[in-house]
């Protein structure tokens, strides 16, 4: 018996010992997981360059099908940030388009954002450098697991044009507890003349040796004080897309004015996403064109839900329909215009990453044909 009791006791004293021991090593791997959050929580998407400094970025690798039929990385983009203080940060955006740049490729390597922001108080922010301007609903967010479809909608990149950024100052701020906030920016400006024949796209100057003769002036109002709603109007006057160089026929100055409004809302799976955007250009040259007046619309109506794939995890996917209509021509009143169906289905097997497939309907106005072509897409941001 007295065997037994002191080879009880040797089983509980190495009991003892391997509990220390484990509790030792709990607290140590406590510290590491501390050490580490406190790592995350100073930078983004987990970076550990310093609790000041963060990176980023995301990307898309694109098949389109139809007459196309290619494969091509469409983005990869870095994000570079730096806290100076607490009131005072640096945000940039570097990216390469089409996988790789050079001489006769056809890529391009394009410095999308990069100003120092810094807070007047805990509701305003200025800011000066190069930054996306605030229209529409992809120009500023437009990372590919936040929106369907494997390329950006039609009536953004034709007529806005997404992604657009210009250089120069601003200011950002909410109105109290309103729900309401407020975006005012000074900027460079398009150049648009009788040579790219006055289509918004092809006048962005994307701050390389841009000519600043004319500026720019963009305004926004924005609307956020509803659960999962979002409403937005913004106005962007500039004086003379020439640039003071004067049309081709009179030599006069072009005065351009964007007004885009937008509806994004979410309610139990549900979405709705709604855009329009017109542009109105007065000049003699331009208004020859017919692109004196671009204007389009889309709607966007979705459905989201999720799939467990374990104890502790949930898929998501998200179907959805897109009407889009534009017309870069309106002036002309000739059935010049655009019409697109989108169909298609995202997969987010986690928020961060995302599949995609889509099948669009594109009809033009002076064609009686119509094409059509299957697409996939994969996407990330970090």
């Amino acid at each position: 018996m007295w065997q037994m009791l002191l080879a009880q006791q040797a089983k509980i004293d190495n009991l003892e010992t391997e509990l220390a021991e484990a509790q030792v090593e709990t607290i140590e791997v406590k510290k590491s997981v501390e050490s580490v959050a406190d790592a995350v929580e100073g930078g983004a998407g987990g970076s550990f360059l310093g609790s000041d400094t963060q990176i980023g970025g995301y990307g898309e690798l694109h098949y389109e099908g139809g007459a196309k039929d290619q494969i091509d990385f469409h983005r990869f983009v870095l994000f570079f940030g730096h806290d100076f203080t607490d009131n005072i940060r640096f945000f940039s955006e570097l990216e390469i388009e089409h996988s790789i740049s050079g001489d006769g490729k056809v890529g391009s390597v394009e410095l999308e954002q990069a100003f120092v922001e810094m807070d007047l108080g805990e509701s305003t922010q200025i800011y000066g450098g190069v930054r996306l301007v605030p229209v529409g609903i992809i120009n500023e967010t437009h990372e590919p697991p936040t929106f369907f479809g494997v390329e950006r909608n039609a009536v953004e990149k034709n007529i806005i044009p997404a992604t657009w950024w210009e250089g120069g100052i601003g200011i950002h701020g909410n109105v109290g507890d309103s729900g309401f906030s407020y975006d005012a920016m000074i900027s460079s400006g398009l150049d648009l003349n009788a040579g790219n024949g006055y289509k918004i796209r092809s006048g962005r100057q994307k701050v390389g040796k841009a000519k600043f003769k004319s500026q720019a002036y963009t305004g926004r109002i924005q609307y956020t004080g509803l659960p999962g709603v979002t409403l937005a109007s913004s106005l962007y006057y500039q004086p003379d897309v020439t640039q003071k160089a004067g049309d081709s026929i009179t030599g006069d100055d072009v005065s351009a004015l964007l007004w885009t409004s937008n509806l994004q809302a979410k309610y139990n799976g549900f979405g709705l996403n709604a855009l329009y955007a017109a542009w109105s250009l007065d000049g003699n040259d331009v208004d020859a064109t017919g692109r004196d007046k671009q204007n389009g619309f889309y709607i966007e109506p979705s459905y989201t839900f999720g799939v467990p794939i374990g104890a502790l995890e949930t898929a998501k996917f998200g179907v959805f329909y897109r009407y889009s209509d534009w017309d870069n021509n309106n002036g002309l009143d000739n059935n010049t215009g655009t019409q697109r169906n989108v169909f298609g289905i995202n997969y987010w097997p986690i928020d961060d990453v995302v599949l995609k497939m889509d099948y669009i309907i594109e009809d033009k106005e002076n064609s009686n044909t119509n094409t059509k072509s299957m697409n996939l897409g994969i996407g990330y941001q970090f």
